[in-house]
This record gives C-alpha cells, structure tokens and sequence, in this order.
C-alpha cells in the first residue's frame, strides 16, 4: 500500500473590499464534508507555494487572482487509511483579478464574507484562524 508522506499544501485567503471568500465543501469530500474554508489544496512535487495557492484558487473556484503575500504558515495532523500524514501549510493573502466564482460540485457554495461574520458559517478552528491571521492588523490594513 501507497501511504502518503507529509503533504505541503498552500491556502488562499481571497480578500476584496474588506471580505473573505469561503467555500463550503462537498458532502462527498472524506475530510471536513460541507464544512466551510478557504481554498487550499496540495502542492505538485516541485511547485512552489506561491504558483500552487494560484493553481489550487483556479481549480477550486474559478477565480484568477494575484498573491500579496504570504500571511503564515500553519500544520495539521490528519489520517490517511490509518496512519497519521503531516500536513504543512503556507498560508498567503490573494487579491482576485476575476470574480465569477465557479465551483466543481453542485452542492458546494460561496459567499463573501466580513470577518465579524465568520462565525455565521460552519467553520471550523483551523481555517477560522488562517482567515484571522491574514486579516490581521499588519496583514491587511496596508491594502484595504
């Protein structure tokens, strides 16, 4: 059996006017079914954070967009047939150069939200403090 190393994954915290897109994912997805998150995914052997957080953006909602900068970094343990897989993360805050969300499955949704309504959704810790990092003071103010 194939078992996975640790994975490197990049996530996109796509900001425009003071909010954040979330996506909610699919029932059908193995981990974190219809819960709502960034768009983030695993990297291709070899694609740096940066082309892989535009790819992942691209593929899982539609959107092009262009990264202002990387917010931080965070890990997660999760489990694979079994076996714990390490899962390390670089988080970046995008700027969306288009706007016409398109998601792979029908029962997937988006919505734009403020930060204060974060909590509106079913989000979980995890991508609730990716979201909180970037729109921090220091991340976010200098481009409002």
């Amino acid at each position: 059996m194939d078992l996975p190393s640790d994975n490197r994954l990049a996530a996109a915290v796509v900001a425009h006017r003071g909010r954040v897109l979330l996506v909610r994912r699919s029932e059908t997805e193995r981990f974190l079914p219809r819960v709502w998150g960034v768009p983030c995914g695993k990297l291709d052997p070899d694609e740096s954070p940066g082309a892989g957080v535009l790819r992942e953006l691209k593929e899982e909602t539609g959107l092009l967009g262009e990264v202002l900068r990387k917010v931080g970094e965070s890990s997660f343990v999760s489990r694979y047939r079994g076996h714990e897989v390490k899962n390390w993360q670089d988080n970046f805050l995008v700027r969306p150069l288009t706007f016409d969300v398109s998601l792979p499955l029908p029962d997937q949704e988006y919505r734009w939200l403020a930060p204060a309504d974060i909590r509106t959704v079913e989000i979980d810790d995890y991508n609730r403090d990716i979201v909180e990092q970037a729109f921090s003071a220091t991340a976010f103010s200098s481009w409002r």
